[in-house]
């Protein structure tokens, strides 16, 4: 499977967490992130990483800051793109099962190794559920073309 993943400053630590756990998987990994000792807003990530899963055969994005909110906020505002900001695994289960979510946002000041990784497998386990919540998927669609 192939992933991007990208982070600010408040997550640095975090995105290596979880690109050297997919890649121990044998997933491959496109890391849009920035390193120790780097900056950047994370508007810009969040803009980056959305258009990329929405461009390039990735099957999902991983956006990382300080608190997962703020990157989610910027990527959501990208039309076809649905981030979850998700701190533990059922809300990561749900995202993708009730809500088909295309990226998966979590903080690098909120969420520690092990449950960022417990989170990371229990949404890559879920599939989307498809029925009334394809309906439901649709109906934020035609908001987001309206608007």
């Amino acid at each position: 499977m192939k992933v991007v993943i990208g982070n600010d400053h408040g997550a640095i630590h975090l995105k290596e967490i979880l690109k050297n756990h997919l890649l121990d998987k044998g997933h491959e990994v496109i890391d849009l992130g920035i390193k120790e000792g780097e900056s950047v807003d994370y508007p810009i990530k969040g803009k980056e990483i959305a258009e990329y899963v929405l461009k390039h055969d990735v099957a999902f994005g991983i956006a990382l800051c300080g608190t997962g909110i703020g990157i989610s906020i910027a990527c959501n505002k990208i039309k076809g793109i649905r981030a979850a900001v998700c701190s533990e695994p059922f809300s990561a289960k749900k995202a993708k099962e009730h809500n088909n979510a295309n990226i998966l946002c979590m903080g690098g000041r909120v969420v520690g190794d092990e449950l960022a990784i417990m989170i990371l497998d229990e949404y890559m386990k879920a599939s989307f559920a498809g029925g009334r919540h394809q309906r439901r998927v649709d109906l934020i669609s035609d908001i987001e073309a309206k608007n």
